[in-house]
């Protein structure tokens, strides 16, 4: 934890997705103040036709991007947003993503729903006057 989803509809090089994961993982650490170490980032290319969404009331469904964020429990909304737009900022970017397609979901966590055995056990706890 944290883990970082995107499920797209597409299918993208190696080299994107890395540099994806990369920018993605060293955004999140330092807007989040988080050991890099511990961020997982998946890039779930799903194939056409596997994310919808409604995005005009009485519409069809078009293709869209979701990107689900597990995260420590809780950092402000503002900051959350900060995040969201950053991250969306770079999705973008590097896969040409569309802005009005793109989703992001928070789910939070506390520390010890996150173990990470190569740095020594659960996540320590945010404090709340950290970033």
């Amino acid at each position: 934890m944290p883990y970082l989803q995107l499920d797209v509809n597409d299918h993208y090089s190696v080299e994107s997705k890395r540099l994806l994961a990369a920018k993605m993982s060293e955004t999140y650490a330092r807007m989040m103040s988080v050991d890099v170490r511990r961020i997982s980032v998946a890039i779930r290319e799903l194939g056409p036709g596997s994310v919808w969404r409604i995005a005009e009331e009485s519409g069809e469904p078009v293709p869209v991007a979701l990107m689900m964020l597990d995260i420590r429990r809780g950092r402000p909304p503002e900051l959350r947003m900060e995040l969201a737009k950053a991250l969306c900022s770079l999705c973008i970017e590097i896969l040409g993503l569309r802005q009005d397609r793109l989703n992001v979901e928070f789910t939070q966590h506390s520390g010890d729903e996150m173990y990470h055995p190569a740095l020594g056990g659960y996540s320590p706890e945010w404090e709340p006057g950290q970033r």
